[in-house]
């Protein structure tokens, strides 16, 4: 009897041992293949409005690079290009981008003698000329019509004087700008027009000569 328990005691033992010898029961798996897991994306817009007003993004130098390769009779003069866009708080850089659409740097139209970077018409302080043609404001000198388009675009466009009567309120980027500057009724391509001197801007800005 005591032999009978012993053995049934010991298969209780190794019974038990052969138990805790056992693997447990491994985690819940999830399969890639049928499981994901996604997260959230984040997606970043660079919204590129061009706002006329800043500071200078080209240099002096630049610019006299620009109007030399370009062939314009203002050659030279990028200094003060540069220097009343300080002045106005305007960036130069879109004084340019209008020359080169204007007058292609003043080597084409009534620019070659009107020495006007944005080919204004008649104005009260300018003698007006070709008023066969619609009448343009007569500059005195290179520097003088860069000052009088950064007056312009200053106190016409950004602080509103000549577009708040017009559309009811300040414009201040290109694509605000250049409808009023430049309208359709006049026959101009006003998409066309944005698009070049956004062209232009970005151009010039990479450090590139020729647009």
């Amino acid at each position: 009897m005591k032999k009978s328990l012993g053995i049934a005691l010991c298969l209780v033992v190794f019974a038990l041992s052969v138990l805790a010898m056992r693997p447990t029961t491994p985690p819940a798996r999830v399969d890639a293949s049928v499981f994901q897991v996604y997260h959230p994306t984040v997606i970043v817009f660079h919204l590129h409005v061009y706002p006329v007003a800043g500071k200078p993004t080209i240099s002096a130098d630049f610019i006299n690079r620009v109007l030399s390769a370009y062939g314009s009779p203002a050659a030279g003069k990028g200094q003060a290009l540069y220097d009343l866009g300080i002045t106005y708080g305007i960036d130069p850089v879109y004084a340019l981008a209008f020359f080169l659409h204007e007058s292609r740097m003043g080597t084409t139209g009534e620019a070659r003698k009107t020495l006007s970077l944005g080919n204004e018409r008649c104005i009260a302080d300018r003698p007006c000329i070709a008023e066969n043609q619609g009448g343009y404001a007569q500059m005195s000198s290179w520097e003088d019509g860069f000052a009088h388009w950064y007056q312009l675009i200053k106190q016409g466009y950004v602080e509103g004087q000549v577009t708040i009567p017009l559309v009811g309120h300040v414009c201040v980027t290109v694509d605000q700008i250049i409808p009023v500057y430049a309208p359709s009724s006049d026959y101009n391509d006003v998409q066309g027009y944005i698009a070049a001197v956004k062209q232009a801007v970005d151009t010039w800005r990479k450090g590139e000569v020729q647009v």
